[in-house]
Formats: C-alpha cells, sequence, structure tokens
C-alpha cells in the first residue's frame, strides 16, 4: 500500500484527490493538510510516502521543500511559482533524496493535446492558444497553456500567444488554433469536472518513486 497524504484537502481539487486515494486499492490516506482542517503539513506527512498537493503558488514550493526534508515524495498539480529554489534544493540534497513532480494538468486527454498541438505545429508553425478556466483560478495563463506554448517552440512552431478567460461555470478547457494559408486547425480539451484528473492524480501517485530526474515538469514522463 502507498501511503498517501494530500495537502490542499479541503479545497475542491484536494477533495477529489483524497475521494480517488481512498478508492484506490493500491493507496492508503494517512494525512489531510489544510489550514481549514486544522492539520499542519508537517503532521499530515508524517506516516505518508506521498504528498499530493492541491494548495496555491505561495504554498507549493514551502510543502515540497518540507517533503524533501522529510524524505517524501511530492507530487504537485498546483502552478504559477517559480520551481528554480525546489531544483537547488534538489541538488543540494544529493543522491537518495525523495522524487518531486510537477505536473500543469493530470488530465490524460489534456496531455494527448499539449502532444498533438506539439507535433502539429512543426508543420504549421503560427498558432495562438485560449485557455478557460473557473473564476477561482489565481494564475495566468495557466500551467496547461504555458506548457503547451513550450512543447510547440521545441517542436519548431513560433512561440503562440496565449490568452485566459476567467469566468463562472467553467472548469479547464484549452484550444489550440493553428493557422496556415487557407485553413486552420483547433485542437481543444475540455474537463467537465474535477474527477477527470484524477486517473493522471493516482498514475502520479504510483509512478513518482520511479522517476530518473527530480525536479521533473510534466506527467508525459510516467504516460508516454
Amino acid at each position: 500500500m502507498i501511503r498517501v497524504a494530500v495537502a490542499g484537502a479541503s479545497g475542491r481539487m484536494g477533495e477529489a484527490a483524497c475521494t480517488a486515494v481512498e478508492g484506490a486499492q493500491d493507496m492508503q490516506l494517512v494525512g489531510r493538510a489544510d489550514p481549514l482542517l486544522g492539520v499542519e503539513l508537517e503532521e499530515a506527512i508524517a506516516d505518508a510516502e506521498v504528498l499530493v498537493d492541491f494548495t496555491t503558488p505561495d504554498a507549493a514550493l514551502p510543502n515540497a521543500l518540507a517533503c524533501l526534508r522529510a524524505g517524501v515524495h511530492a507530487v504537485i498539480g498546483t502552478t504559477g511559482f517559480d520551481p528554480e529554489p525546489l531544483r537547488q534544493a534538489v541538488l543540494a540534497a544529493g543522491p537518495g533524496a525523495p522524487n518531486v513532480l510537477i505536473a500543469p494538468n493530470f488530465a490524460i486527454g489534456a496531455l494527448l493535446m499539449m502532444r498533438f498541438a506539439a507535433e502539429a505545429s512543426r508543420y504549421m508553425p503560427r498558432a495562438e492558444i485560449v485557455e478557460l478556466h473557473h473564476e477561482d483560478k489565481l494564475d495566468a495563463p495557466s500551467g496547461t497553456a504555458a506548457r503547451t506554448a513550450q512543447l510547440m517552440a521545441q517542436a519548431g512552431g513560433e512561440p503562440p500567444a496565449i490568452h485566459s478567460v476567467r469566468l463562472p461555470g467553467l472548469v479547464a478547457h484549452q484550444e489550440v488554433i493553428l493557422g496556415a494559408l487557407g485553413q486552420t486547425l483547433t485542437i481543444r480539451h475540455d474537463s467537465i469536472n474535477r474527477e477527470s484528473f484524477m486517473p493522471g492524480v493516482l498514475l502520479a501517485v504510483r509512478g513518482v518513486s520511479t522517476l530518473a530526474q527530480s525536479p521533473t515538469f510534466g506527467l508525459e514522463s510516467l504516460l508516454f
């Protein structure tokens, strides 16, 4: 059994993650960290092997650093923070340090969308990205959009402009519009509910200890 703690456990993503872990036959939920629950991170990870973090950009980095000190692998679904201090901390910790996976999106369809967009940008180098999220999302552009743009540029496309929409009624949506002479190609992914992210979260929990590099950015290393 993989012993798992969840940070941000009272949030919508945190609650979904707790439910998913509890429903997994090979996992045990051993801690729920959240100020609203009155549980500090150190207490929640005391018996954990892996932490799943769905908190805020301000909290994610300190939580990851605390996991390094405690010998706990970290799966971070929070974006919008500078990962450089985390890279330096991992280097300083040396061999045997726990692994950190930072994933801007856990939906399998979203990962396929990013991969298809990168492939398409080799042949249609001009594109723009429109990302749409719920009104409470703190970072703009989203981590998924920024990662998509990075992958497209690495594949040989022009760095695409990103347009962010924040409205009630949305969950997580993104479309990549590629344009060429006399034609356009649109690749779109929609997460209708937060349960769409949970298979990817469980995949990350199962695979984070096997990563050859830490921190690793993106779930692609475990999926493809």
